[in-house]
């Protein structure tokens, strides 16, 4: 069995230098939070316009996306995918379970940075959106990571 040669901050790197507007949004971002969880891949959320930017930013990485930017604008997400898995949604906006739409837009401006690296620096929605992201689907998992986030919430105020 052969290692993977996937480098985290060459990705973020690639990410951030990309020009996309790209939030990384699920259990990535909580670690990036210091929040004890496990996942195995990345999440991110972009605007339709901003995918042609990732994919490219990506490719030098041997990560290709499973859709076109056109095909993953219909479809409302797509993969890259490479040595690691990126799952990637496509949407200005996203309506979570109890109605609530959640504008990328909005979140964009909210946003935060967390520095992963020397010179590197992942952008996540603010605390409160994060958890609106995580009523899209709203799982089992993400009901527990809403309870860790709003616990990192209450120690911030």
């Amino acid at each position: 069995m052969q290692a993977s040669q996937f480098d985290e901050l060459a990705f973020f790197r690639a990410v951030a230098d990309s020009g996309a507007r790209a939030l990384l949004i699920g259990r990535r971002a909580l670690i990036a939070l210091g929040l004890p969880v496990m996942t195995r891949d990345y999440d991110y959320w972009i605007p339709a316009d901003d995918a042609g930017a990732l994919n490219e930013a990506l490719r030098p990485l041997d990560m290709f996306p499973t859709r076109s930017p056109e095909e993953a604008r219909r479809n409302g997400r797509y993969v890259i995918e490479g040595d690691e898995h990126v799952d990637v949604l496509v949407a200005r906006a996203v309506g979570t379970i109890d109605g609530t739409m959640v504008v990328f837009d909005d979140v964009w401006q909210r946003r935060v940075h967390l520095s992963v690296g020397e010179d590197v620096s992942v952008a996540i929605p603010s605390i409160d959106d994060l958890i609106l992201t995580k009523k899209f689907a709203a799982r089992p998992r993400d009901v527990d990571d809403i309870r860790w986030l709003e616990r990192l919430r209450a120690t911030k105020r």
